[in-house]
């Protein structure tokens, strides 16, 4: 569409630019939540990982990623054509809806950034970086751009024909990195000294700093998935803050009435896990129906995250125990608070809909979440087998800021006392070699 055809309005670009921006800052919040989450000697590993995800799915996005995602369907519902690979045809004065196409492109592009990154907290200090590096163009092409386009896409398969809904990425971005995370942690398998070694977060501050910026951000990406500074954007603003503090709050509980101690770890990973659930709900439902989300995945999240240990796989970061579980919990319960003020039509089940839309809801729960897993397990395997996704056992041993970075994030918890001294020579000390 053309400015001839229609024009964008201001105050809906305004708006979202804004959100862009907002949700591009999750990604560096990101880093710094998962940073604070790792051990000293992975610090800055854990940082470039999502760092690095800007760029490589940037340059993805732009050549043809955001075209078969959001280009017209040319497979059934499955995937878009590449009419706009490069951006072709998408000018300054090229409309979507009410704000400028390229503005839109910019806005999705920075869900699939997020998303590519948050696949790294499962796997934390243990990858190799090179093969990270190869590892997010390839996902992003055959994972999240497939799944975006059954969702948002003309066409998609789950949008128009299945009738699921989905606001702001509970299938594209929660599950399928939840489920990417699963199996990427089982190729790679279990840090060393799994459930034997205290493995605890290094910097609790730097958890809750980064936690601020992700909350902060998530307005931009819920509420910016309106796509326009209206009423609709409002609701989803006023959502996200509702299921957000509802989690945290279970969270907490949870901790008290198992553990005998609330924890700023657990204020933290309640408040992700109830922003996560409100995801794909928050422009579906009612406020009462958001505080309701966000509490169910406070609670449920809290006990999801141990279930590693039982079943034995080194989520590090607990990726399945909060996006998996938290975007689950999100995207089947639109199937039961579901209003129609919210969607224009569809109800959940509490507001006279039936079991319809909860049945939608879990059958693009399970197609989506096992398309992810397979695929990703697919790629790793592949990856693994061709050029070793496994860091060697004494770099493992050492930290990946040293052998990978040639740097350490603090002076003093390398070689034990705070004397200034340069990389090359803790190199030189630890007798480890750098590796991609």
């Amino acid at each position: 569409m053309t400015l001839a055809a229609a024009h964008a309005n201001t105050g809906d670009t305004a708006w979202l630019l804004a959100a862009t921006a907002l949700v591009l800052l999750m990604t560096p919040g990101l880093a710094l939540f998962y940073g604070g989450m790792v051990r000293t000697k992975s610090v800055l590993n854990m940082l470039m990982m999502s760092f690095v995800s800007i760029a490589l799915v940037t340059v993805v996005w732009l050549a043809g990623g955001y075209s078969l995602a959001f280009g017209d369907d040319v497979a059934g519902g499955l995937i878009g054509g590449l009419d706009h690979a490069g951006m072709a045809g998408l000018g300054p004065d090229s409309v979507h809806g009410t704000v400028p196409t390229l503005l839109f492109a910019t806005f999705q592009l920075t869900f699939a950034i997020i998303t590519a990154a948050l696949i790294s907290g499962a796997i934390a200090d243990r990858a190799k970086f090179g093969a990270w590096l190869v590892f997010v163009p390839v996902w992003a092409l055959l994972v999240y751009v497939p799944v975006a386009h059954w969702v948002w896409g003309p066409g998609g398969w789950i949008l128009d024909r299945l009738g699921a809904l989905d606001f702001a990425g509970g299938l594209p971005v929660e599950i399928t990195s939840g489920a990417s995370g699963l199996a990427l942690c089982l190729v790679l398998g279990p840090r060393l000294g799994f459930k034997k070694d205290a493995m605890r977060p290094h910097n609790l501050p730097m958890v809750m700093l980064g936690a601020g910026l992700l909350w902060f951000g998530w307005f931009g990406f819920n509420a910016g998935s309106a796509l326009g500074a209206n009423g609709l954007a409002a609701a989803a603003f006023l959502n996200t803050l509702a299921a957000g503090c509802t989690g945290l709050l279970g969270w907490l509980f949870v901790e008290q009435k198992r553990d005998g101690h609330p924890t700023t770890l657990g204020a933290a990973s309640g408040a992700v896990a109830g922003l996560v659930a409100i995801t794909p709900s928050c422009g579906s439902v009612s406020l009462l129906g958001a505080l309701a989300v966000g509490l169910a995945a406070g609670v449920v999240c809290s006990y999801a995250v141990g279930w590693k240990f039982k079943l034995n796989y080194d989520d590090s970061l607990d990726v399945v125990g909060v996006h998996l579980v938290g975007g689950v919990i999100g995207t089947l319960l639109i199937g039961v608070f579901a209003v129609n003020t919210m969607t224009g039509g569809p109800q959940g089940l509490l507001y006279g809909g039936g079991l319809a839309q909860l049945g939608r809801q879990l059958a693009a729960v399970a197609v989506v979440a096992v398309y992810a897993f397979g695929v990703t397990f697919g790629i790793g395997k592949l990856l693994d087998k061709v050029i070793g996704l496994r860091a060697d056992e004494d770099h493992e041993h050492t930290g990946l800021d040293l052998t990978v970075h040639a740097e350490t994030a603090y002076d003093h918890g390398v070689l034990g006392h705070g004397a200034p001294v340069s990389a090359h020579s803790v190199l030189s000390h630890q007798k480890v070699k750098p590796q991609a």
